[in-house]
């Protein structure tokens, strides 16, 4: 049966955290969810896909090849297949990372 899920409760902060929690995984691609505790962030790394990153809740700074974007709630942005990004959470947030293989 399906599911309805409300993604802002799906997934809760920690403190000094980030958490995460996998939706949907297959070959073709997944969509995880993330819990980002304020100043709490991803190093720089890139993706061998296209990233689609949602902002259900909060605020984070995303730098994508040297560009700093700043996102809130119900916000989106793509990050571009092998382009370097970082995440910093300015505010605790939280977010949708769907990203599709080809």
């Amino acid at each position: 049966m399906p599911e309805v899920i409300k993604l802002i409760d799906s997934i809760e902060y920690q403190k000094d955290s980030v958490v995460s929690k996998t939706i949907i995984k297959q070959n073709t691609g997944n969509v995880t969810i993330f819990a980002f505790d304020e100043g709490q962030g991803l190093s720089e790394h890139t993706a061998p896909f296209d990233a689609l990153v949602y902002i259900i809740d909060g605020e984070v700074k995303i730098t994508i090849a040297g560009e700093d974007n700043l996102l809130k709630q119900g916000e989106m942005i793509i990050m571009p297949v092998n382009k370097p990004h970082t995440l910093k959470a300015v505010k605790k947030f939280k977010m949708m990372l769907v990203m599709i293989k080809s």
